[in-house]
């Protein structure tokens, strides 16, 4: 039985020499952020591993931000990947859309235009150099293209590609995706994941509703 590496390990690919793979990291080791939250067994890889993962990967996302970045387990972030918060936002209804207030200690307290959060649900491929704009809500299950551009809410499940980003279809029928929606496989312990890994990997639906028993 394939064993999945613990959830509390910073790198979790041992390459054939023994070394850890620097490059691909369980995310949530290695967030020092209080506004970015991951779920365990997520990984990021990048072809220069930074330095701070949190700022590389969501460089307006700051301590102090009043919006939070929610990334659920099990995801599979690529290089390149931003996600670009909403703290990145100006507001839009003045006649300008230049930040004064934030050049001034006493109006910045407070000023932020948009405080939506950004919300990845478990399970969820984002393709290399995808971009994850404010306020998204992607479901579980769901796959992002390289390249694309996400605003607003995917469905579970679905593929999105392209500038602004679309879906035209979805991995699975609806009766499949509600099915695995219940089963929630991402929640069981980490022993009922090892011992099913082969029906998840094979996409045997039947053998997982045994697995889940």
């Amino acid at each position: 039985m394939t064993a999945l590496p613990s959830p509390d390990v910073t790198y979790p690919i041992i390459l054939p020499d023994g070394t850890p793979h620097r490059g691909t990291v369980f995310l949530r080791n290695v967030i020092d952020n209080p506004r970015f939250q991951v779920g365990d067994f997520t990984y990021a890889s990048d072809f220069d591993p930074p330095e701070d993962w949190a700022t590389h990967l969501a460089p307006y996302l700051f301590p102090f931000s009043q919006e939070t970045l929610q990334i659920g387990k099990f995801c599979q972030i690529a290089h390149g990947v931003r996600f670009i918060t909403s703290s990145a936002n100006h507001a839009m209804r003045g006649i300008s859309c230049y930040p004064f207030a934030i050049f001034d200690q006493d109006s910045r307290s407070g000023f932020q235009p948009d405080i939506r959060d950004t919300t990845i649900g478990h399970d969820v491929w984002i393709g290399m150099g995808a971009h994850i704009l404010p306020g998204a809500q992607i479901g579980h299950g769901a796959i992002i293209g390289a390249g694309a551009v996400v605003r607003g809410q995917v469905p579970p499940y679905a593929i999105v590609t392209g500038n602004p980003g679309s879906w035209a279809k979805k991995r699975f029928d609806d009766e499949t995706i509600n099915r695995l929606l219940e089963l929630s496989w991402w929640d069981w312990p980490k022993d009922q994941i090892e011992a099913n890994l082969s029906a998840l990997q094979a996409g045997d639906l039947s053998a997982l509703d045994v697995g889940c028993r």
